[in-house]
């Protein structure tokens, strides 16, 4: 397993949280963004900057998405397609999405998006709390320790 991050939407709290368990589990850990994010040195922790545009991350994370990997986003085209490629999703809020709930996010974000496109404000996502950086940390440590220790 190798994890992924969709860095440039990332919080920083979660990203340290990703930092401490690359290194607590050895997986390898790659950010992925379209401007130089920082992370500290480690042989199990990279950057990797892609051009300036729409969904150029995305398309990288997909292009070198294997089955089984992780990826790390609240973008919920980029969960489907690395869904669909074998690989699983887990959003910086901790919920992990399946094959079983990603049709009702993509429908969900499409309704949105055109209220959006018609003038309705939406509003944002809520902030970060801690319960969902807690909820965030459970569920990455199941799914490095199922990783790490298969039953």
């Amino acid at each position: 397993m190798k994890i992924w991050v969709d860095a440039d939407a990332c919080p920083l709290v979660i990203k340290e949280i990703l930092f401490r368990a690359a290194e607590r589990t050895g997986i390898l850990l790659t950010l992925v963004a379209n401007q130089a994010v920082r992370v500290p040195p480690s042989p199990v922790i990279k950057m990797l900057q892609v051009a300036r545009g729409f969904d150029v991350a995305d398309a990288e994370i997909i292009k070198r998405l294997e089955a089984g990997d992780l990826v790390i986003t609240s973008d919920i085209p980029l969960a489907a397609d690395a869904l669909a490629k074998g690989g699983h999703v887990l959003s910086p809020r901790g919920e992990l999405y399946t094959l079983d709930n990603i049709k009702a996010r993509l429908t969900m974000r499409d309704f949105l998006e055109t209220m959006r496109a018609s003038g309705v404000d939406t509003g944002g996502p809520p902030a970060l709390s801690q319960s969902d950086r807690k909820a965030f940390a459970g569920q990455l440590d199941r799914l490095l320790t199922h990783s790490v220790n298969p039953q």
